[in-house]
């Protein structure tokens, strides 16, 4: 096991049995492509040989922090050693950074295969500091390995290698969700794409109570979508797209989360600015609810809500049957709303631009849609959300602001 600093390099030989062994060193100068060349040798009697679990195999040669650690634009690491612990299953790395940089992160263990591998890491790379929250499924040796490249940079370059050493995995079921991008929580990408002031930095999330709303500063031109996604999902009614809603104000966006099952999920930020017309991704987020959460979907959204639109009441989108709900909304821009149930009932506006009325819902089965009309001169109509009414055993409606 060999760990290089700029002025010293050390060598930890395991031999494998006991006997004679030789070791031989080769060396070259560090700007040098030009072969190895032999410098000394050892030999190493061992008496009585380790026993201890292998180590993972490394094909990166040198283990802890790379000797020109600079040179890549890394100025200091929160682990100096070549040897870390995660005795609860769980580490966070972070690495301070003079620019921007980029990163990837590979965790081996002898029972880990990539697929698992890839719901073990999540990454998060900020202007200046990269971090990696690593989460051990299985007991014993692990090689954890960073590579990085400058923002506009082609390849990624191998900066350190870890071993890192767990005595209490983690549970399988609380692993990170598949599918996570190297821009998790707020950073660079996000700060790219017009975001800022983030309410979460960082990109693993954990709630009691099943919910959460992240929010960023945004301009004016940019739009946010999300999409919550979850590996396995036991028993949910509706699609997971209903249990996320975004609101934008001028310049502020929240993306409201409620969970119906516990588990951990995944958030993903997607964004486009008015000059392009498909989203593109920003980042993740990690949620994690393991509190047998149950809260009922956001009404199903259509593409005439748009920036200013904010759903105060109610905020669920199953309604109960036969009862009288409030409605309030603000919906900029519109001649008229509407909410159309077992009848049609015209909203009033305040004096602070927020359309309400008190609708009956109707029958268990039907649908309660809110509707408004943007143009005078037009009769029709543009549905805006729609709810349902349930059978009674639905949660609270609840409000908003």
């Amino acid at each position: 096991m060999m760990v290089m600093s700029e002025s010293k390099m050390t060598i930890k030989v395991t031999p494998p049995t006991e006997g004679l062994f030789d070791l031989m060193i080769f060396a070259r100068h560090a700007d040098s492509q030009d072969p190895y060349n032999w410098v000394c040798s050892y030999q190493i009697q061992c008496l009585e040989p380790h026993n201890g679990e292998k180590l993972p195999e490394n094909p990166f040669h040198f283990w802890g922090l790379h000797q020109k650690l600079r040179d890549f634009g890394i100025k200091e690491s929160s682990h100096k050693r070549e040897l870390l612990s995660a005795p609860e299953g769980t580490l966070l790395l972070t690495l301070q950074t003079s620019r921007p940089l980029l990163a990837m992160y590979e965790l081996v263990n002898k029972d880990l295969d990539t697929a698992l591998s890839k719901k073990c890491l999540a990454a998060q790379a900020e202007e200046d500091k990269l971090s990696c929250h690593v989460l051990c499924p299985f007991q014993g040796y692990y090689r954890l390995s960073v590579f990085v490249k400058d923002l506009g940079g082609i390849t990624f370059k191998n900066v350190a290698n870890f071993l890192l050493r767990c005595s209490r995995p983690i549970n399988q079921n609380e692993l990170f969700p598949l599918g996570l991008s190297m821009h998790c929580g707020s950073g660079i990408s996000s700060s790219s794409h017009g975001l800022s002031n983030p309410s979460h930095s960082a990109p693993v999330i954990t709630t009691k109570v099943g919910k959460c709303n992240i929010t960023f500063h945004t301009s004016t031109d940019v739009e946010v979508a999300a999409s919550l996604s979850k590996d396995k999902v036991i028993s949910t009614k509706y699609p997971l797209e209903r249990y996320v809603l975004v609101t934008h104000l001028r310049t502020k966006v929240s993306v409201c989360v409620v969970l119906p099952e516990s588990g951990v999920y995944k958030v993903g930020l997607y964004g486009r600015s008015k000059d392009h017309k498909d989203f593109v991704h920003i980042c993740d987020y990690v949620i994690r609810c393991f509190s047998d959460p149950s809260w009922p979907p956001f009404p199903r959204v259509y593409s005439l809500w748009r920036t200013g639109c904010v759903l105060l009441e109610p905020r669920t989108g199953v309604l109960q049957e036969q009862s009288w709900v409030r409605f309030r909304v603000k919906v900029p821009k519109v001649n008229q709303a509407v909410v159309i149930g077992q009848e049609k009932t015209v909203l009033q506006q305040t004096t602070n631009m927020v359309w309400e009325g008190d609708v009956f819902t109707g029958a268990a089965g039907t649908q309660v849609k809110l509707a408004a009309k943007f143009n005078q001169h037009c009769s029709s109509l543009e549905v805006l959300l729609v709810f349902e009414v349930g059978d009674g055993s639905n949660a609270s409606l609840g409000c908003s602001g």
